[in-house]
């Protein structure tokens, strides 16, 4: 792992934007992302989405894995190298070869993420996680993340009135395997996002995202042009 001098050098000749969207399942963090792009092109800023697990040919085979209700009896410790694995061919094919060009990077979820699921959530050791985490992440961490905070009742009555209106336009697709886990998980993994988001509040941006689309989806733009703002 690189020192703080190495990290720093590295961030200098990364040319692009680096912006990650987090949160709890149902928060909207997905939406958010995807209305942020949309306005960002039509305002000059054409941005590259990706996402965690996922964003190339092998991490969306990984994601499969990692998400299937088939994996229930998935070890913690298997499941925290599925992610660091996609996360490392995430970084290496698509996010360090765009920023270098000076594209802006949208991505939905990042290491933060390993930290409040795998860590917070599933209880596995913070600082192990942590040296994965920039060893997975090749030293690149994000200009800005926006964590989008609602309370987990309200995440999960979004997701059942998600399956819900699939149901009706009759998509069988059910919850994922972190959707079926139950509420005391959910809960440790939205401490842990808090946690995050105190001890890094340089990077992390706190946004309560239980009011309607168009309320949040406001704040997450103030955010980004704060964050444009400061680049230019």
């Amino acid at each position: 792992m690189g020192t703080t001098k190495e990290r720093s050098e590295n961030r200098k000749a990364l040319r692009g934007m680096f912006v990650t969207f987090e949160g709890i399942e149902g928060c909207g963090k997905t939406t958010h992302m995807g209305l942020a792009a949309e306005r960002l092109a039509t305002e000059g800023y054409p941005a590259v989405t990706t996402r965690e697990p996922g964003g190339t040919r092998i991490g969306e085979q990984i994601r499969a894995v990692l998400l299937s209700p088939e994996h229930g009896n998935m070890g913690p410790m298997a499941e925290l190298l599925l992610y660091e694995a996609a996360r490392a061919q995430l970084i290496a094919e698509r996010v360090r070869p765009e920023l270098e060009a000076g594209n802006l990077v949208l991505c939905d979820r990042y290491f933060d993420a390993t930290t409040a699921y795998q860590g917070y959530g599933r209880g596995l050791d913070l600082d192990l996680i942590e040296r994965l985490n920039e060893v997975a992440g090749q030293g690149i961490e994000p200009d800005l993340t926006i964590l989008l905070d609602c309370t987990v009742e309200t995440g999960f009555d979004r997701i059942r009135s998600r399956y819900r209106s699939r149901a009706k336009t009759g998509d069988a697709e059910g919850p994922d395997r972190m959707e079926t886990e139950d509420s005391a998980f959910h809960g440790r993994i939205r401490k842990g996002y808090l946690t995050l988001a105190e001890k890094h509040g340089h990077r992390i941006r706190l946004l309560d995202a239980s009011g309607e689309v168009e309320e949040v989806h406001g704040k997450v733009m103030d955010c980004l042009h704060e964050a444009l703002k400061g680049r230019s």
